[in-house]
């Protein structure tokens, strides 16, 4: 694939879309329209999947909770894309049992839970993963004997699927530019630009890497920003300078804490003791994760982070399901906290926050920006074909359209790590590929590891450590993500800092008992070697990074600074 260099060097040539925004849809409409023939151009001030797009709960599922809200499209099409992501990246998309306690005064009793489950399956056309089943208390002991027993009725299990959220949304930007799109991170917009009729007809752009500016003309633009979406529009010389934005923004945090002290096998369905709201319990290999919360922010999205209060709240959901395990602060390994960018409702005057609808909206301005926003992980594929349809028309009205253009398929092509992927799911042949590839020279958790991230890609990544095996060292030693990776996240995923690696190219700085900060000194020396910076360049990446991990810690502080390191749990 070309390098990012190579891209940023042809962001002048004119295209006909350009998207704003690297998340998950931003990079699902990049990868949609260049299918379709359209030449594209898709720019990310910092790193694909900086915001949201890397810090959800990791679910590609259909929203049980949303049946009780009557929001059934939603609800349909959310599980209409759970199966084709299924099927275009069963690497990265993986069935998970979630149950769901029902307690004494529980707000819907056992049957109702059952009944709304083959409602919930009905609506899938029975396609999910598994069938679901209703477990006795006795069954529910067995299978989590760490739930608490006491007034429980039972609890249905049902299945969704998990997913890599970092991952899925990189790997839709590698195959958008395999299929010719420039698609440039670190790159951010600084003004759009209009035609004398008014219309938008591109946007400037500046490196961030290696400073410069660009000018992309376009002939449609999107504005995919996720929580930055009214900053975005803000950059319109047409943009309203007051009144309410299109967002309600509201933030997610999630705490993760090894599994020995928190052992589920399911993803467990919690209401919280003090409001009933749902979040989860989520078995994640050797950790389980806790969240998510669910507050208002106004703010800085890219200075989010979690408080005190936030860990207390969780904490305090997972003690009331799981007393034996009599989690504290000190259990908490790490945390991630993002935003949702939801539409804002006509009135907000006393809505929770959980209550604001998770669909999405598309909104053309006068001037022709199509803004996305709102939605759910799961269906980024299909707001993205929707959003590319949209694209479509506005460049049919203005005589713009390729006269090679394609009809929508990303449903039918699998993402790059599932080429090749086998058909059974059967991972032995691959894993031995994989260590066949490194000459031998990499363990079986090694090569576990890099199928699980990389999929079918993992035999690239195998082949450098052939070639070098100083390469197979692992970047801290709780884990096995190894240097190889450093080297493959430069070259084929265009990451630039070491926050890119650490956070979204692995995920040490969400797994790794110090969050990867051992490991900051030799990445960014592998960077400034593979990116040629000066020293000084690799130390500001370094420590960029450490500021990073120290923002994900700052409740630590504010807790002890309140004299009590167990009282987040009182």
């Amino acid at each position: 694939m070309p390098t990012r260099a190579e891209m940023w060097s042809r962001l002048d040539e004119p295209v006909d879309l350009l998207v704003i925004g690297g998340g998950i849809t931003g990079c699902g409409i990049a990868r949609d329209a260049a299918m379709r023939g359209l030449s594209v151009a898709l720019v990310e001030a910092r790193d694909f999947a900086f915001g949201t797009s890397s810090r959800s709960s990791k679910l590609v599922h259909g929203g049980l909770r949303y049946l009780e809200q009557l929001e059934l499209r939603l609800v349909f099409e959310a599980v209409s894309e759970r199966r084709i992501l299924s099927d275009v990246a069963p690497h990265l998309v993986h069935p998970l049992g979630f149950l769901f306690p029902v307690f004494d005064g529980s707000r819907q009793p056992l049957w109702m839970i059952n009944t709304g489950l083959w409602v919930y399956e009905g609506l899938s056309l029975f396609r999910s993963p598994r069938r679901h089943s209703r477990l006795s208390p006795a069954e529910v002991a067995k299978v989590e004997p760490l739930l608490r027993q006491d007034g429980l009725h039972g609890a249905p299990l049902y299945y969704d699927c998990a997913t890599d959220d970092a991952r899925l949304t990189l790997e839709n930007a590698i195959d958008a530019t395999t299929r010719g799109a420039l698609v440039v991170n670190a790159c951010a917009v600084t003004g759009f630009v209009h035609g004398e009729d008014g219309r938008l007809r591109g946007a400037t752009v500046q490196d961030h890497v290696h400073g410069g500016t660009r000018t992309i003309r376009a002939a449609a633009v999107v504005n995919a920003t996720g929580p930055w979406t009214d900053r975005t529009i803000a950059l319109g010389k047409d943009a309203p300078t007051d009144g309410p934005g299109l967002l309600r923004p509201t933030k997610g945090v999630h705490l993760v804490v090894d599994a020995e002290r928190l052992p589920v096998d399911h993803a467990v369905v919690c209401l919280h003791p003090e409001d009933g709201r749902v979040l989860f319990a989520i078995p994640w290999g050797d950790q389980a994760y806790v969240g998510t919360t669910d507050t208002d922010f106004q703010g800085d999205p890219a200075e989010v982070y979690t408080t005190a209060e936030d860990v207390r709240y969780l904490l305090d959901a997972a003690n009331a399901y799981f007393p034996g395990a009599a989690l504290t602060a000190e259990d908490v390994r790490s945390t991630w906290a993002g935003l949702r960018p939801l539409i804002a409702p006509p009135s907000t005057n006393g809505m929770d926050e959980s209550a604001v609808s998770r669909e999405h909206e598309i909104v053309v301005g006068a001037d022709g920006l199509i803004t996305i926003a709102g939605g759910k992980l799961t269906t980024y594929r299909a707001m993205a074909a929707e959003v590319v349809d949209h694209a479509v028309k506005l460049l049919r009205l203005a005589g713009r359209l390729p006269p090679t253009l394609r009809a929508a398929h990303t449903d039918l092509e699998p993402l790059p790590g599932a080429v090749g992927w086998p058909e059974d799911d059967d991972l032995s042949r691959l894993l031995t590929r994989v260590r066949d590839a490194a000459s031998g020279r990499l363990d079986a958790p090694t090569a576990a590891n890099l199928v699980g991230i990389y999929g079918t890609r993992a035999v690239d990544v195998a082949v450098r450590v052939a070639a070098d095996p100083a390469l197979a060292a692992r970047l801290v030693p709780d884990r096995p993500d190894i240097l190889a990776q450093v080297d493959h996240a430069v070259e084929e995923e265009m990451a630039v800092s070491v926050a890119d690696v650490l956070v979204r190219r692995t995920q040490l700085y969400f797994r790794a008992a110090d969050q990867g900060l051992s490991a900051a000194e030799a990445v960014a020396g592998r960077l400034a070697r593979r990116l040629g910076w000066s020293e000084e360049a690799a130390q500001a990446s370094a420590d960029a990074f450490r500021a990073e991990v120290a923002r994900s810690r700052r409740w630590r502080t504010a807790f002890a600074d309140a004299g009590s390191q167990d009282g987040l749990a009182d």
